[in-house]
């Protein structure tokens, strides 16, 4: 199977995650439409990076018009279209099934528990995530990463290194904990997704907001913190105070789509 050619012959990509970034916490990305709609008529590739599964990215694509690639479960999986429409999937992750067992070690090492997403009722996950129903369903069906709600804020902290001690990674978003395989993320995927498209040139608007997002940023060429209401994400306070990432001039899709008009569809390339 060979990717669809079109990626080649392009020079900006925009990779960006959702959840807190292009969609605010209630899913709403209606103010970026018009930037989307701007650069498919460029013919700018806008490739989310996200936590989500596989099923809820197809539903967003669908709902937007893409048809570009896009990476979900933290780099667990790169995923797109062939020119004649024969869907591929990479898998980079490691299986939810051998993810479990480690999640319930964690959870022994901190001596606290750490519940998995689709062990949650409909009532946690509608007060945690905003979601419920079929919205629910599509989250829980995990391949390559397992969610959890987070533990203590000192908890937090040692979970990395403990992940990383048993051959795994834990990286937090803005809800909940991910455990993964070990060298998984997203800029890892990133990278992947470009050697498939064949290597050619291209620079990278990186769009991020949570600590989850920073191989991503490390992996772009202009790397934009988009804040929430109450500001950036302090991991990335050194980063932006240096230079070297940008902070969009608002939150969410607003930020998100000021910052396309600014950089790709009002710049003079």
């Amino acid at each position: 199977m060979k990717t669809t050619d079109a990626l080649s012959s392009i020079r900006w990509w925009v990779v960006t995650d959702l959840d807190g970034t292009l969609m605010d916490h209630a899913y709403n990305w209606e103010p970026a439409r018009e930037a989307i709609r701007g650069l498919q008529l460029k013919g700018i590739p806008v490739i989310p990076c996200t936590s989500k599964t596989a099923e809820e990215v197809k539903s967003f694509r669908a709902a937007a018009g893409l048809k570009d690639p896009f990476i979900v479960e933290n780099g667990g999986a790169v995923h797109g279209e062939t020119s004649d429409g024969e869907p591929w999937e990479l898998a980079l992750g490691c299986p939810v099934a051998e993810l479990r067992p480690v999640l319930q070690e964690l959870a022994q090492l901190l001596s606290e528990p750490l519940q998995p997403i689709d062990a949650l009722s409909d009532q946690e996950a509608s007060a945690l995530l905003g979601l419920q129903g079929e919205a629910l369903q599509l989250a829980c069906t995990r391949r390559w990463s397992l969610p959890f709600v987070p533990p203590s804020a000192s908890a937090r902290q040692r979970l990395p290194e403990l992940a990383n001690r048993l051959g795994f990674a834990v990286v937090q978003g803005n809800r909940m904990g991910h455990l993964l395989g070990a060298d998984v993320s997203k800029g890892r995927a990133l990278e992947v997704l470009k050697q498939r498209s064949g290597g050619f040139p291209v620079r990278v608007l990186a769009l991020g907001d949570s600590p989850n997002d920073q191989p991503l940023l490390e992996a772009g060429d202009l790397s934009v913190v988009v804040p929430g209401a109450n500001g950036p994400h302090p991991v990335f306070a050194e980063a932006i105070a240096q230079g070297r990432y940008q902070l969009a001039p608002a939150c969410h899709a607003q930020g998100w789509a000021e910052v396309v008009f600014q950089y790709i569809l009002n710049a003079r390339c």
